[in-house]
């Protein structure tokens, strides 16, 4: 028997990386599952790995970016299942301009609607049956960039990813009376694709003491299983061997500078 036996959990950004290991993770403790991701192709990889296990899981595009994708996805899941008992916002968004000298608005907007507006709209829409049974489960993958500013986050990923916190914070401080538990979890450094994505690519010396995305499920699917009465506020995880990001900065710096800019 499973522990998440007769719940429904829908994770975003579940095609790839830390949402994908959570996602067979809580299939296997039992979970019906919805995901979701911007790209069918990994989508379908994941539904066809659980249902091969027996698991219960369909998928659903949605950009995070665009309201209306995360209106349908909370309505397709409300159609589909009545409710959902654990929400898992992992989906994640950087910039390649790093430097608070060069970012321009809509990079800084787009990075924002992802890591933080999105979520925020999604648990809303999410959150009246959750309410109505007294008991729910929402988690959000942040990152130690909240935490601790500087150029490996970037000046748009890490004030998004500190929103994403507050909202949390606010989130658990007015519904926990109601039965809504709601965790916070901030990875450091984790090899996964968004990774790919930074002005200074990691090789893969760089990568080869970071974390793994099936260590940040375990804490995903922990705060998921635990009895109803405890909730785990927040959830840090950094590498046990640290690295020399020098480099890494010293391109962030200059990422997306003009021709000619010291």
């Amino acid at each position: 028997m499973g522990k998440l036996d007769g719940k429904v959990a829908l994770i975003t950004g579940a095609g790839t990386g830390i949402g994908r290991c959570a996602a067979s993770m809580f299939a296997a403790e039992g979970a019906e599952l919805v995901i979701a991701g911007r790209r069918q192709a990994p989508l379908d990889d994941v539904v066809a790995e659980i249902t091969a296990s027996g698991g219960k899981i369909t998928a659903k595009t949605a950009d995070m970016e665009v309201q209306e994708d995360i209106e349908a996805l909370a309505a397709y899941a409300l159609e589909k299942h009545g409710r959902i008992d654990i929400l898992v916002n992992n989906a994640g968004h950087s910039s390649k301009v790093r430097s608070v000298r060069w970012i321009s608005r809509e990079e800084f907007d787009s990075v924002y609607a992802v890591n933080a507006a999105g979520p925020a709209q999604l648990t809303r829409l999410l959150l009246p049956p959750m309410l109505e049974c007294g008991e729910g489960t929402v988690i959000l993958v942040s990152s130690m960039a909240a935490l601790r500013g500087g150029l490996l986050g970037g000046v748009a990923y890490g004030p998004a990813k500190a929103a994403a916190k507050m909202y949390m914070d606010n989130l658990r401080t007015e519904l926990r009376q109601s039965g809504i538990r709601a965790t916070t979890i901030y990875p450091a450094e984790v090899d996964t694709p968004i990774l790919n994505n930074r002005p200074h690519v990691p090789d893969a010396e760089a990568r080869s003491t970071m974390m793994l995305p099936e260590d940040i499920a375990e804490g995903i699917l922990l705060a998921a299983t635990l009895p109803a009465r405890t909730m785990i506020d927040d959830m840090t995880f950094t590498p046990t061997i640290q690295r020399d990001t020098t480099k890494d900065v010293a391109v962030a710096r200059m990422a997306g500078a003009p021709e000619g800019a010291v």
